[in-house]
């Protein structure tokens, strides 16, 4: 299989895979992005901690599954561009943009976030993102519902 620069390969087969710290949370956020979210909740650990800094903590794989799940049942998607990924031991930190789709709602965020990972699982994932830019991405997404030319693009992929 060959490599698409904006799609890396994930293998099937968990015995050959980079368990490093950075490749869990970028196999994380692969997996997201493709809305495969059986393969990302599978890179979580049971007790995981799942914090948006400002808002309520989910606590456990089963309660991320189950949040993330209602978003892409609804018809919600996810893309994400990684500017920046780096590790100290066995923390990651990210400086990303995320892409929220509600069907012709698009919100485009900058967010930074910190993964926590042990034994190829993440056992922290705390997200810090701006509120006053959350608001004014939520105002520009809903704007955009009804002038599509106003709507938020993902930026290019590096």
């Amino acid at each position: 299989m060959v490599e698409q620069a904006d799609k890396p390969e994930i293998a099937a087969d968990q015995a050959e895979i980079d368990s490093s710290p950075v490749r869990v949370v970028e196999r994380f956020m692969e997996f997201l992005r493709r809305g495969d979210l059986s393969e990302a909740v599978a890179l979580l650990a049971v007790d995981v901690r799942y914090e948006n800094v400002g808002l309520p903590t989910v606590h456990g794989r089963e309660r991320v599954r189950r949040l993330f799940g209602r978003g892409y049942d609804d018809g919600a998607g996810f893309d994400v561009v990684i500017h920046t990924i780096c590790a100290d031991g066995a923390s990651v930190l990210t400086e990303r943009t995320d892409f929220l789709t509600f069907r012709k709602l698009h919100i485009k965020l900058w967010v930074c976030g910190r993964f926590d990972v042990q034994d190829g699982q993440i056992v922290l994932w705390r997200d810090y993102f701006d509120f006053l830019n959350f608001n004014t991405a939520l105002l520009r997404g809903l704007l955009g519902v009804h002038l599509p030319k106003l709507r938020a693009t993902l930026p290019a992929r590096a």
